[in-house]
């Protein structure tokens, strides 16, 4: 079995985002996504609408989705990628180049981001109609 693990806050759950998870299960057979606790996007500097259980509970629901764990520093990845027996790291495009050092664990893959949605969109927009 081929396991694919991903990484993101998937705040304001989209259709990119969708495409997304469904793009790193046609990686493998079995896909685990490090979900962004509320603690570590904080220290990322971002703030969520939907609460960790919550994006937790979306998350689950999705059928490429076979297991949700929190992501919660930058530096767990290479530790979750032996814990899990990771076969695939799959991120989005925008972070081209920047988890290269984990090759030497897994394959490492870049997917193409849906060019015309993302969460920053979303609520820029919805700010200017509010």
């Amino acid at each position: 079995m081929k396991r694919v693990i991903t990484y993101g806050t998937f705040d304001m759950l989209h259709y990119g985002h969708i495409n997304l998870l469904k793009r790193a299960k046609e990686n493998g057979d079995y896909l685990i996504v490090a979900l962004s606790t509320n603690e570590f996007n904080e220290i990322k500097g971002k703030k969520c609408f939907f609460d960790y259980k919550k994006r937790k509970i979306l998350l689950e629901a999705i059928r490429y989705v076979d297991l949700v764990i929190p992501e919660e520093n930058w530096n767990q990845k290479k530790d979750d990628i032996i814990k899990y027996q990771i076969d695939k790291f799959v991120i989005g495009s925008d972070w081209e180049g920047k988890f290269d050092y984990l090759n030497e664990y897994c394959d490492v893959v870049y997917l193409e981001r849906t060019p015309e949605i993302s969460t920053t969109m979303i609520k820029n927009k919805l700010g200017e109609i509010v």
